[in-house]
């Protein structure tokens, strides 16, 4: 195949260096029989210098990415401000006395994780039962807050009150209905700390109502902040004081609300955690 065909030529044109005819140079022509287009000089440091630029990024990139990788982290004697709700995996306790965790370590771990139980403990329905939430009481709080607390709950807990929850006068929900009351801990914030006393806040959401198909206190969640005070007494965590301030509470998500069967079941089914910092 001549140049003159594969540049558009016709069967007129005489084939370029032919006998009796001038050779002429055109600057564009194939430099191989395969057709393959010569690259000028400047072409082709362009090229090999634009490669190179992309080989060191490459390089660059990688020895990045190895060296944080390999890079031990800072020592510290606390984690990161960030990681302050992080859980440490240590255990929480070492047993539970009438289904209340005991023996939390007697430092500031100890004091987040008691806080975060104790939450869980009178937040549940225990609470409405006398005989229940006295053992409860007892085994939070010192002896002198026990003392003190347990007049003014049974008074709290009355009759009346727990009518007003659909509850008959011993805290028990009526046939075919399920109550639910739950705190469950987000998270917790030492406020102060010492050997032999400290201030822990729980941020928990709750679950509180009746579940049933003639319920009129469906079950819905709230957001609060439950404050201890606690001092180390008899080898372990004891609650001396608390308070409860509403929030801070997220907007409420886009999930549709489930039915009374389902929350009862659900409720049955799932048992609560003890929770540790």
């Amino acid at each position: 195949m001549s140049n003159d065909d594969q540049y558009g030529g016709g069967s007129g044109h005489a084939e370029v260096g032919g006998t009796g005819q001038t050779r002429t140079r055109l600057p564009d022509l194939p430099s191989d029989p395969y057709g393959t287009p010569r690259r000028t000089p400047r072409a082709s440091r362009g090229l090999i210098t634009v490669v190179g630029v992309v080989v060191l990024l490459v390089a660059a990139i990688a020895f990045a990415n190895r060296s944080q990788d390999s890079t031990p982290p800072a020592a510290s004697d606390k984690p990161p401000a960030a990681d302050a709700t992080a859980p440490t995996g240590t255990a929480p306790v070492t047993g539970k006395s009438a289904g209340i965790p005991k023996g939390f370590a007697h430092d500031e771990q100890g004091a987040q994780s008691a806080a975060a139980n104790y939450a869980v403990a009178l937040g549940s329905d225990g609470m409405l039962k006398k005989d229940v939430r006295h053992a409860l009481v007892d085994g939070i709080y010192t002896p002198e807050a026990a003392a003190q607390r347990k007049g003014a709950q049974d008074a709290a807990y009355s009759p009346a009150f727990l009518a007003t929850l659909g509850l008959d006068a011993n805290g028990n929900a009526p046939q075919g209905s399920t109550f639910v009351t739950r705190a469950v801990p987000v998270g917790t914030r030492v406020e102060s700390y010492g050997p032999t006393a400290a201030k822990v806040a729980v941020w928990y959401t709750g679950l509180v109502g009746m579940s049933g198909a003639k319920s009129t206190t469906p079950v819905r969640t709230t957001w609060k902040t439950w404050t201890f005070d606690l001092a180390w007494a008899g080898d372990d965590w004891k609650v001396t004081s608390d308070s409860q301030q509403d929030g801070p509470a997220p907007v409420p998500g886009d999930v549709a609300a489930s039915t009374s069967d389902d929350i009862s079941k659900a409720v049955q089914e799932f048992g609560g955690f003890t929770y540790a910092r």
